[in-house]
């Protein structure tokens, strides 16, 4: 009964609980705060703009960003936070773009999947048939049954 209110009512707390987390971020840590959204500024547009209840693309973006920009961010904080610090290695485009590149790769991947899982079905099932139809072939051939109407 708590939990039907609780998802009738919205997000709540939660969403309360982020933006307190999101702004000790960026008040603590402001030089990596700002450069992590420079790093992953694609997959976090796309999670904001996807409108489905699981935006998986959005997810999968950022997890390919964060993974991109580990390196990048942990160099800044070996460096001692500087805002300094953050500004060369956010203008460096090597580093922006391998960022974005990978962002753009888990999104493609969540579209090309799907297709290519279907392409993969499609495929076996008509090499299955292929098979059944040659083995029932084979059947009326051995067993000299006329062959059925419909084939």
């Amino acid at each position: 009964m708590k939990a039907r209110a609780a998802k009738a009512r919205g997000p709540g707390s939660t969403l309360w609980l982020q933006g307190l987390a999101c702004g000790a971020v960026v008040a603590l840590a402001t030089p990596l705060a700002v450069m992590g959204g420079l790093l992953l500024a694609p997959g976090i547009g796309a999670l904001l703009l996807e409108r489905r209840a699981a935006p998986l693309a959005a997810r999968v973006a950022l997890l390919c960003g964060a993974a991109a920009a580990a390196v990048p961010l942990a160099a800044l904080w070996q460096g001692g936070l500087g805002v300094a610090g953050a500004i060369t290695a956010a203008s460096d485009p090597a580093v922006l773009a391998g960022c974005w590149a990978a962002q753009a790769a888990g999104w493609l991947a969540t579209q090309l999947a799907p297709m290519l899982v279907r392409v993969t079905l499609d495929l076996r099932a008509a090499a299955t048939a292929a098979r059944l139809r040659a083995e029932r072939a084979r059947y009326e051939a051995e067993w000299e049954i006329p062959p059925a109407a419909g084939k």
